[in-house]
């Protein structure tokens, strides 16, 4: 064993230790967990069989019953708490999100600061769960609706943003009432067991909440399943690829429970005439290349007007040479690893078939760190004659695919002609192009943005997208809608009994 493999293993267990979870729980079992940073093992971890996931689900329905009768201003109180748990631990966790899944510091950080960022809103929200007083027809009736707690909320959460997107999920959850079941991609359980023990300093504190109020389930697909059919779920919220989204979505529906599913990007940027090029360089840059491509809000194609071509895709190409790739835990890099040989071996053919099909590669090659298991790649820039089939094709790695245009209504129709529909932008001065963009013709995408690339989107906005992006919604405006059910509730204060639309039904 390397000495730097050494180091990454001895202090991931100081960080968990000092995040409260024990070294029973990442010690011995027949789960590894693996740091791409040097590909090694780090930690074994007790995998939980289907009946142990029944058990916890069963164990989370029963909580539920309890805290659905908390008030909701009660329920933000845990939130509250728990966002303070996360500012003590940030650093430690933020850090551990950069062994697990690979990240640059400051975006291991930024995802713990999403984690602050949603309680913080969920706080807030549960003093703001609000239904409609309607007009009604009738005289002597008040009619209006009302929000209650569902009932069990899996989660279903992807390696590439381990502890945001379950925390988007549970804070919400919780304020509506709800119980977790959190099942965690196998390839970032390191970071799952430090937010349950996170959280768990939370419940400790708020003193009076139910026993498995919110649990975690490790183990493969298996679990998932597990959480997917079990009737006592009312909901799963999923995060994945747009495969697992094709499995998870009709095994729900065919027992009539609900999903959030927040599945493939294939996302794309417009680079117009009037654009500020320095803007839009520094916005596509990170877009494409931050988080290794691995995010789902990845720029992945690139459409720029014939006019500035020439002169803009060079700039570009430059920035893509010189981008700093490394150790996102012993240098400043800017670029971190692939998650696994599986991802490198997916972008090394996808770049296959795009030379094939007429593209000029810029990077896309492997880089050497002496590291035998690691997989650190240079970011590619393909320039395609015309968006063939490795273009429409999301890969989940560092590659931007980028193509001129000569018309504003054929780079629409072009942006839109993909199965994903979750992330845009448009780089553009130019007031109408902009509107257009964001109109019903222009891009058919859940987040359309003008001016900034299509990552980094803020909590306070629904996130997710539709087509095969799953049209799901998680985090701000009023996606908490989704985690709870709705009542129309009608009441008769007068000493009549008209019916509505004036049907009558007069019994002697």
């Amino acid at each position: 064993m390397s000495s730097v493999t050494s180091d990454v293993k001895t202090e991931t267990a100081e960080i968990l230790t000092r995040l409260g979870v024990h070294s029973s729980l990442y010690s011995s079992g027949n789960l590894n967990a693996y740091t791409p940073v040097t590909g090694e093992k780090i930690a074994t971890i007790p995998a939980h069989t289907a009946d142990h996931a029944a058990q916890i689900i069963d164990a989370a329905h029963i909580a539920f019953k309890e805290w659905r009768m908390v008030p909701a201003p009660r329920r933000g109180e845990l939130i509250r708490l728990f966002g303070e748990e996360l500012r003590a631990a940030k650093d430690d966790l933020g850090r551990l999100v950069s062994i697990e899944a690979g990240k640059i510091t400051s975006e291991g950080l930024g995802e713990v600061q999403e984690m602050i960022d949603i309680c913080d809103f969920a706080v807030g929200l549960s003093r703001q769960l609000y239904g409609l007083t309607i007009a009604t027809e009738r005289a002597g009736h008040r009619m209006m609706e009302t929000w209650h707690p569902l009932g069990v909320v899996g989660v279903i959460s992807a390696f590439n943003f381990p502890v945001a997107v379950w925390a988007w999920n549970t804070a919400l959850a919780l304020v509506c009432g709800n119980s977790v079941v959190w099942k965690p991609s196998e390839k970032s359980l390191l970071t799952a067991l430090a937010c349950d023990a996170l959280l768990a300093r939370a419940l400790k504190r708020f003193g009076d909440a139910p026993k498995n109020l919110s649990s975690v389930l490790l183990g493969d697909r298996v679990m998932g399943e597990a959480l997917v059919d079990n009737a006592k779920v009312a909901l799963v919220s999923a995060t994945g690829s747009t495969r697992m989204g094709r499995e998870v979505g009709p095994r729900l529906a065919k027992r009539f429970a609900r999903s959030i599913l927040e599945l493939g990007g294939n996302n794309a940027g417009i680079v117009c005439p009037s654009a500020d090029q320095d803007m839009a360089l520094r916005a596509i840059a990170f877009g494409a290349m931050g988080t290794a491509g691995q995010r789902c809000t990845t720029m992945r194609r690139l459409f720029v007007h014939e006019s500035i071509y020439d002169q803009f895709v060079p700039r570009l190409q430059k920035a893509y040479q010189s981008v700093s790739v490394g150790n996102p835990l012993t240098s400043s890099a800017l670029v971190g690893p692939l998650i696994d040989k599986q991802s490198f071996d997916a972008m090394q053919e996808s770049l296959k078939k795009a030379e094939a099909q007429g593209g000029k590669i810029t990077g896309g090659n492997r880089v050497d760190l002496g590291l035998e298991n690691a997989y650190y790649a240079k970011p590619a820039l393909v320039e395609m004659p015309k968006q063939t089939s490795p273009v429409t094709e999301e890969t989940f790695a560092p590659i931007l695919y980028v193509m001129k245009y000569s018309d504003f209504d054929d780079v629409l129709e072009k942006h839109n002609a993909v199965g994903a529909g979750l992330s845009s932008s448009i780089f553009t001065l130019n007031l109408q192009e902009a509107e257009r963009f964001l109109s019903a013709e222009g891009s058919d995408c859940g987040i359309a943005n003008v001016n900034i690339g299509t990552s980094g989107a803020e909590i306070g906005g629904a996130f997710g997208g539709e087509k095969e992006t799953g049209g799901g919604r998680e985090s701000g405006s009023d996606a908490w809608k989704g985690y709870m059910r709705r009542a129309t509730n009608t009441i008769n204060y007068s000493k009549a009994l008209p019916l509505a639309q004036g049907v009558s039904f007069d019994i002697e």
